[in-house]
Formats: C-alpha cells, sequence, structure tokens
C-alpha cells in the first residue's frame, strides 16, 4: 500500500500533473506487488521559494521543474524492488514530463500495518479486510 506525496513548484497544468501521477502508478505496479487499485497520491505545489531542494554535494543543479517524491508504504519492500522503483520513476518522468533526473529527489518511509486506516475507524490490514 504506497501513499504517494509528491511536491512540486507551482505551474503545471492539470494535465501534466495527471500525466506524472499516471507515469507514477505505472511505475509503483512494475516495481510492486500491488494490486491495480491500490491508488493513493497527493500533490501540493509551491511557490519557487516556499521548495528547496540542493545536491547534498552530488555537484549537480536543480531547475524549476524539481519534484520530490515522497513515498509511505506499509510492508518494507527489497533493495532491488525500491532500486526498480528510482530507476523506472527516474526514466519514465524525464521521457513522458520533462523532469529530469538531477530534478527528482524520491524517499521512502516504513510504517506496519496498525498504521492504516482506509476508513469506517478499522485498521483493514489488522482485521485481515485487506
Amino acid at each position: 500500500m504506497p501513499l504517494l506525496k509528491f511536491d512540486l513548484v507551482e505551474g503545471l497544468s492539470k494535465e501534466e500533473i495527471q500525466t506524472i501521477l499516471d507515469v507514477t502508478h505505472s511505475v509503483v505496479l512494475a516495481s510492486f506487488d500491488v494490486p491495480t487499485g491500490d491508488r493513493y497520491q497527493i500533490v501540493t505545489q509551491h511557490k519557487p521559494f516556499e521548495m528547496v531542494m540542493e545536491d547534498t554535494g552530488l555537484g549537480f543543479k536543480r531547475d524549476p521543474t524539481k519534484m520530490i517524491s515522497l513515498t509511505v508504504i506499509s510492508r518494507e519492500r527489497t533493495t532491488a524492488q525500491k532500486e526498480k522503483f528510482y530507476r523506472l520513476l527516474a526514466q519514465q518522468l524525464d521521457e513522458l514530463c520533462g523532469i529530469t533526473p538531477e530534478n527528482l529527489l524520491i524517499s521512502f518511509v516504513i510504517n506496519n500495518d496498525a498504521d492504516w486506516s482506509f476508513g469506517f475507524g478499522k485498521a483493514q490490514f489488522l482485521t485481515g479486510e485487506l
């Protein structure tokens, strides 16, 4: 169950944002063992001065197309799965959305089944509904 949060510099069209979301979902499906309908995505747009994203000493420059993807998952994924996700997302966002790999920061936050309720005030992973 990934929950993806995207932070972008404002100015993208509805269609551009939808493409980012669709591309990312296809990468989630290709990288992790999740059902097609397991899709939870949030976009927040920021003024350029509200989003600082430096290079951590790697020596590259970022431009206004920069994007942060925070991926919250309920179950640990293997290193190979995460690396596939990083690679495919960078590749497809570059090819289909014009977000170059140096403008993409991806981070995972891992929690557990007790940390999720999908509605009705229940923890569906714990009740066995999911």
